[in-house]
């Protein structure tokens, strides 16, 4: 959606796709923030226990010898997550093969944003938390930004904002994504059950040579994928992976020579096609659910000094001075050693701002939390939430503030 394919076999911006790209994740950050808001009302009115009650239903689904019994909250985080990541995976593969990570020069300042914005929020968070080993487990969780609020907060500023600024942001996510689903991979995995991870490893094996052979229906890469989830799951490793795992099997090959044989029965790459179908789902289902079954937070019995623990302290601080320092600092070093150029458009102000605007970390900052912190779900979620919440407002709001009123002014 952010590019097209020239006829000499080069890659330019398409100025349609990158607007209705912007317009859908600013349809999605709306949305994302009704969720939140509803979820934070109910949290705190008469029917809360009817609220924690239902996420807390436990459903159990057979399969043959295979019995896997989750609450609805992890159905959600667990199942339509896996979603999330695999149209997470699909945006990140189809930028590294012909969008705005295909080259080194368009991906370095990104990527080296991105690495500033994870690395100073991370230290802001153990350095507030590293007396408390348990606590030390949620340091990831100010590392992510969170896309559709972040465009969605731009897209308040209009025409005043130029495109490179909103690409250059995208491409920032993408950048984060792609290590949140590394930390998670690495970090947040427990108890492997070998047999179930090496079945796994197997039938994953099998969808690369689906790709090989150059199978372009989307079905048998879908139901492969479905028992690989349920073995991921079963393994220990986190089921969300597997999303990830199915998005860099999808065949998706811009060659003249593969052209025909990579295309899906609706004349386009299975990849693009896929990702066209998942967008609109992710967008209006599958992100407000899981807002709205994460973003509870009951304000009853709570007092100043809960906004003042050292993990709630952490997360705040880490995406919302974390982020600033991080990315506008590694970025602006970059610069100045010559390692990386600033996109047209994108002034010094302007990089400060969305830097700023970066430390909106909800949807994914929530999700990490929510893996955190399983064994001490009940004392930390409502911490993790708080400082989440109040670090992605302030964020937003500050960087709106910023770019309206000093940077495009």
């Amino acid at each position: 959606m952010l590019v097209c394919t020239g006829e000499g076999g080069g890659t330019h911006m398409s100025t349609k796709g990158f607007k209705e790209y912007v317009q859908l994740e600013t349809i999605a950050g709306i949305i994302l923030m009704i969720a939140t808001v509803l979820a934070l009302v109910v949290d705190n009115s008469p029917v809360r226990h009817l609220y924690h009650h239902f996420f807390g239903t436990v459903l159990s689904l057979h399969l043959g010898v295979v019995v896997l019994s989750k609450s609805v909250l992890l159905w959600v985080n667990e199942g339509l997550m896996t979603v999330f990541f695999l149209l997470v995976g699909l945006e990140i593969k189809r930028e590294m093969i012909e969008g705005e990570l295909n080259t080194r020069s368009k991906a370095m300042l990104p990527a080296i944003a991105a690495l500033g914005g994870m690395v100073v929020p991370a230290l802001i968070y153990v350095g507030i938390n590293f007396h408390d080993s348990a606590a030390l487990r949620g340091w990831a969780i100010p590392v992510a930004t969170d896309i559709a609020f972040s465009l969605g907060v731009l897209s308040l500023l209009g025409s005043r904002i130029p495109s490179s600024v909103k690409v250059f942001l995208t491409a920032l996510a993408i950048f984060d994504d792609l290590a949140a689903v590394i930390i998670i991979a690495v970090f947040y995995t427990h108890h492997i059950h070998q047999l179930y991870l090496l079945f796994a490893l197997m039938l994953s094996l099998l969808l690369l040579i689906f790709n090989r052979l150059n199978v372009s229906r989307l079905t048998p890469y879908i139901l492969v994928s479905i028992v690989i989830w349920v073995c991921v799951l079963k393994s220990g490793v986190h089921a969300t992976l597997t999303g990830v795992i199915l998005a860099f099997a999808i065949p998706f090959d811009t060659s003249a020579s593969k052209a025909k044989s990579a295309k899906s029965e609706h004349g386009r790459s299975p990849l693009k096609h896929l990702e066209h179908i998942l967008h609109p789902w992710v967008v209006f289902f599958v992100v407000p659910v899981f807002a709205f079954a994460n973003a509870g937070v009951s304000f009853i019995g709570l007092s100043p000094t809960h906004f003042l623990t050292p993990i709630t302290l952490g997360i705040t601080l880490g995406l919302f001075v974390g982020k600033q320092l991080g990315i506008w600092g590694f970025s602006m070093f970059a610069v100045r050693m010559g390692w990386a150029k600033k996109p047209r458009g994108l002034s010094s102000g302007g990089l400060y701002g969305i830097s700023l605007i970066a430390g909106m970390g909800f949807t994914m900052s929530l999700f990490i939390g929510s893996l955190s912190f399983v064994q001490q779900a009940q004392v930390f979620s409502p911490m993790v939430r708080v400082g989440v919440l109040a670090g992605s407002f302030l964020s937003g709001l500050m960087g709106y503030l910023f770019l309206r009123y000093v940077a495009y002014k």
